[in-house]
């Protein structure tokens, strides 16, 4: 069989799954979500052994390490696997609410019930685990979802897909509602984002180059971010102490993820005060300083920003500094080259901060805290299949409720329109 016929295959497939899942109750859901769980308990053995051919084959191959690190499943990654399907079928379900029921003057009701959105291809990169974490997601939110992961995981994929098909059977599911894409050949992914007959919508997980390939030849609605560029900005009337501890987090907690900080922007009263500090925290740490004119000035042995600079997700130990006027140079600063991710403001003026959240046009817009809050998981949702900046839809990390959309509904009595 052809990529193109075998893509089409499993789209049909998965079309028909998605009526059933979408059908289900939270109880059987659940018991699917629970079935999946025991399931993954009980063959770690055999997990392990497909992890290791993986691994063996991404050492032969060159793999860098960080890459054999986020490709390991080891004991304590299965049981966060455990542990995240049962914290999933905890949750709330979304599917089937009804909300904002009212009477028109004509007698009928109208509200909005949220459903889900059928079919989610999903397309990721290295770890083995967001396999269960994606097909989690889609399930409990009454999908069907189509999921192509990194080559140098195939195997892994394939033995944990062994796992959900059992565990959906279990609970009376079709096993063609959570689908893993067996070859490895890359046209996979190009036949995938075109299958706009049977996908409704594409979630890429990965670098800026397959998420800019896939939003470019996508023929299917697309939940994306490319850049993190993420900024902190330390207003004049910040608390000094809140700003230095939210400014070293947003940077030093992780480096390679994308709701660190990229951009520290100070306002000019306050940044021979704040930097200096901030700068010898940051030297601690290992991390590379590049700076405007006036950071320079206060700053003398920090390099020189380019440009190119203020609009580049460094995910390293690199922070570009910029000393504004204030708070209007500040968002201005954000709104041109932010990538409408995460920014944050640490002020004491409440003004300014409403201002702030009003006026930055960001996923996440923060008032003294972190950006690194930007996540799922800290936002209440329990887990998250990535984070979207566009402006359609789901908006920030996407979870359960970002995996539907709502519907119209009206209830009358014999009314007709007059």
């Amino acid at each position: 069989m052809s990529v193109k016929a075998y893509m089409a295959d499993l789209g049909s497939r998965a079309r028909q799954a998605s009526r059933v899942v979408a059908a289900a109750s939270t109880q059987v859901k659940n018991s699917a979500l629970l079935a999946i769980a025991e399931q993954i308990d009980v063959t770690r053995e055999e997990l392990g052994r497909a992890n290791a051919r993986d691994l063996e084959s991404g050492r032969d191959s060159g793999l860098a390490a960080a890459l054999l690190d986020r490709l390991e499943l080891n004991a304590a990654r299965i049981d966060a696997m455990i542990e995240g399907l049962r914290q999933m079928a905890a949750l709330p379900d979304p599917c089937g609410e009804i909300t904002d029921m009212r009477y028109r003057p004509s007698g009928i009701q109208v509200g909005r019930m949220r459903v889900p959105l059928g079919v989610v291809g999903i397309i990721y990169e290295s770890r083995p685990n967001v396999t269960v974490d994606a097909a989690s997601l889609c399930l409990k939110s009454g999908n069907a979802t189509i999921l192509r992961g990194g080559s140098e995981a195939i195997n892994s994929n394939r033995a944990i897909a062994g796992c959900i098909a059992a565990g959906l059977e279990a609970a009376g599911l079709p096993a063609t509602a959570v689908q893993v894409v067996e070859t490895t050949d890359r046209a996979a992914v190009g036949e995938l984002i075109t299958l706009s007959e049977f996908v409704d919508v594409i979630v890429p997980r990965g670098g800026k180059g397959l998420i800019e390939r896939i939003a470019r030849d996508a023929r299917v609605s697309v939940i994306k971010h490319l850049d993190g560029i993420c900024h902190v900005y330390i207003d004049d009337r910040a608390d000094l102490e809140k700003a230095f501890a939210i400014a070293v987090n947003a940077k030093t907690h992780r480096y390679g993820v994308c709701n660190a900080m990229e951009t520290l922007l100070v306002a000019e009263s306050v940044a021979a005060a704040a930097l200096p500090p901030l700068a010898q925290a940051y030297a601690d740490r290992g991390v590379e300083l590049r700076g405007c004119a006036r950071a320079r000035a206060l700053l003398p042995d920090i390099h020189a920003a380019a440009e190119e600079d203020w609009s580049t997700e460094y995910l390293a130990p690199i922070l570009s500094i910029k000393v504004v006027a204030g708070l209007d140079q500040a968002i201005a600063h954000i709104n041109r080259y932010g990538s409408r991710h995460t920014d944050a403001i640490v002020t004491r003026d409440y003004g300014r901060a409403r201002r702030f959240l009003t006026e930055v046009d960001s996923s996440s817009v923060m008032v003294n805290a972190s950006t690194r809050f930007a996540d799922g998981f800290e936002y209440g949702l329990g887990a998250e299949i990535g984070i979207s900046t566009d402006k359609i839809h789901a908006r920030g990390p996407v979870g359960l409720e970002g995996l539907t959309s709502q519907k119209w509904i009206v209830f009358g009595d014999g009314h007709i329109r007059q």
